[in-house]
């Protein structure tokens, strides 16, 4: 074999593997907290559209942002996405989102619902409300999440730890509306209240009222949905015992909370990341929330599910949620303060 034709041969293979149609896949790597299933088929339909491939990288809020502040510039995530506003203002007071190229990639969005400087904005969102016991509670005994520290609801109440973020993230609206000290007596009346110590998941609080161990539960209103589309007839029975009642709805509104995404700031794949930015915002995928992850869309002109238009009408609070995040650790303390575990 001559070494001209060995040379020929080395330029031809060089020439095939610089042909895009030899090259990898294009793909982008998200960095989420979210652990829903349909978030799968999601990711699916982009690649089906864009031929992108999204990665998925799974782990706590908290990691994730400790994560990408270790990997730096040699982070492979392009995008980061979690399920609450606060964490989100997190990572962006860390460094470690960009922003968005354009606002009119989140056009449809509320602005209450995404980041003011185009670090992060809502796909969806929830409520935190009350659901109470249709045969034990009247509706017009409810009013506001400030009433849940009346003594009439002593023993009564049925609600998760502190140290979850969407109790948290609560407090910090209760702050913002009312003021630190209002804040502490509010945390340390609704403590008294509760029918146990605080323990368990949101549906487990909408379970408990259905066996009687309380009568309200504060919990977000997805997690409902969950249960009556459930495949366990025990917990569809435990959706039907109770009803819906949003907090507030006469005043500031009722706390919500998001699912949002923000593009890393050193991705060097950033056009493909407002892509999949772009997919998550559009009709034919904000449709598909409330059908199957039973969140609200977060653009305003997408039907609701039959499931919650039966709940209700939300009024939402629409205090910025970046308030979520700055709040976070006067939340966590004033908690501590008051004794709720």
């Amino acid at each position: 074999m001559t070494k001209s034709f060995l040379a020929r041969l080395g330029a031809f293979g060089l020439l095939l593997s610089s042909s895009p149609f030899l090259q990898a896949e294009e793909s982008i790597t998200l960095y989420t907290q979210r652990h829903y299933g349909f978030d799968e088929k999601i990711h699916e339909q982009f690649e089906a559209k864009t031929g992108i491939k999204v990665n998925v990288v799974k782990a706590g809020a908290d990691e994730l942002i400790a994560r990408l502040e270790e990997e730096g510039e040699r982070t492979p995530a392009d995008l980061f996405m979690t399920a609450d506003a606060g964490t989100l203002t997190r990572a962006k007071e860390a460094g470690v989102l960009g922003s968005f190229s354009s606002s009119e990639l989140t056009a449809g969005v509320p602005d209450f619902l995404k980041d003011a400087d185009g670090a992060w904005t809502a796909m969806t969102y929830r409520a935190r409300v009350i659901m109470y016991a249709h045969d034990r509670v009247k509706p017009e005994e409810l009013s506001t999440y400030e009433a849940l520290a009346d003594d009439k609801w002593r023993a009564r109440i049925l609600i998760r730890s502190s140290s979850n973020v969407y109790n948290q993230s609560l407090m910090t609206t209760i702050i913002e509306a009312n003021g630190a000290e209002a804040a502490l007596d509010w945390a340390k009346a609704v403590r008294k209240n509760m029918a146990r110590p605080p323990q368990g998941s949101d549906r487990d609080q909408i379970r408990s009222v259905a066996k009687g161990l309380g009568d309200i539960a504060v919990a977000n209103t997805y997690y409902l949905g969950l249960l009556e589309t459930s495949e366990e007839e025990t917990d569809r029975k435990a959706a039907a015992a109770v009803k819906v009642f949003f907090p507030n709805k006469e005043g500031r509104g009722s706390h919500v909370n998001i699912s949002g995404v923000g593009v890393v700031g050193v991705s060097k794949k950033k056009e493909l990341a407002e892509k999949f930015v772009a997919f998550l915002l559009s009709p034919e995928v904000q449709a598909q929330f409330p059908e199957n992850t039973f969140e609200y869309p977060a653009v305003e002109s997408i039907e609701l599910s039959e499931q919650q238009k039966r709940w209700g009408e939300l009024e939402a609070d629409q205090v910025p949620l970046s308030t979520l995040g700055k709040r976070n650790s006067e939340a966590v303390r004033l908690f501590n303060e008051a004794g709720w575990e």
